[in-house]
């Protein structure tokens, strides 16, 4: 079972998504404190400390008496899929739940018929590997069926945040010491009433059950 996400950690979340999506511009001020404590629903501690954090990585710049800059990119910033592969799986558990649970919240509003046939063909493709117990065959639906949420959500850069995410996961597939399908076989139902939830457009039955999935898976 997955461990409870911080506080801190999805306020740091929150904030790269709202910089990365373009909320807060290269050079501009995030919000002050106050605004940050009500829009996150957390203490000024939890906020302090996810500057810092921010701050630390380059990704912010506090100056004292004017506030809190977003600083442009750094050229020589480590890629993504570098630092994934040095992070512990625990990191990468609470990083996927929290992209998860936001793309299958703009799946269940944004989907489209071809992406629930996606789904669907990608579910039959699942089962069908677990009957006949091949694990490199569930391995790889699996991981097609959840991009394909994340394709449904159309926010390109979720999807493509995602995208670089799941090959850190497949990873993490390989490496397991004992692998069989029924690591697979658990979940499946799981599975089946995330793109039921997503095609009945039921929000909250959509998160929990992405939820209890990462739950299982680790």
């Amino acid at each position: 079972m997955t461990k409870p996400i911080k506080l801190v950690d999805k306020v740091i979340f929150e904030l790269q998504r709202e910089i990365s999506l373009g909320k807060y511009k290269v050079g501009e001020l995030i919000p002050p404190e106050p605004i940050l404590m009500e829009q996150y629903g957390v203490g000024r501690s939890t906020i302090r400390e996810a500057i810092k954090t921010l701050s630390n990585a380059g990704i912010l710049r506090v100056q004292q008496g004017a506030g809190t800059f977003v600083c442009a990119p750094a050229e020589n910033t480590e890629p993504l899929d570098q630092r994934l592969r040095r992070a512990n799986m625990q990191e990468v558990n609470h990083v996927r739940q929290l992209l998860e649970v936001e793309i299958v919240q703009l799946a269940v509003v944004h989907r489209r018929s071809t992406d629930l046939e996606a789904m669907d063909d990608l579910l039959q493709q699942r089962w069908q590997a677990i009957t006949q117990e091949d694990y490199e065959a569930c391995a790889d639906a699996d991981i097609r069926f959840h991009r394909a949420v994340a394709n449904a959500s159309h926010n390109s850069v979720l999807a493509d945040l995602y995208q670089t995410f799941s090959n850190a996961i497949v990873t993490t597939f390989r490496q397991r010491e004992a692998p069989h399908v029924s690591q697979f076989a658990r979940t499946h139902d799981l599975h089946v009433q995330l793109a039921d939830a997503i095609r009945e457009q039921q929000a909250v039955i959509a998160i929990n059950t992405v939820k209890a999935i990462l739950e299982n898976n680790f």
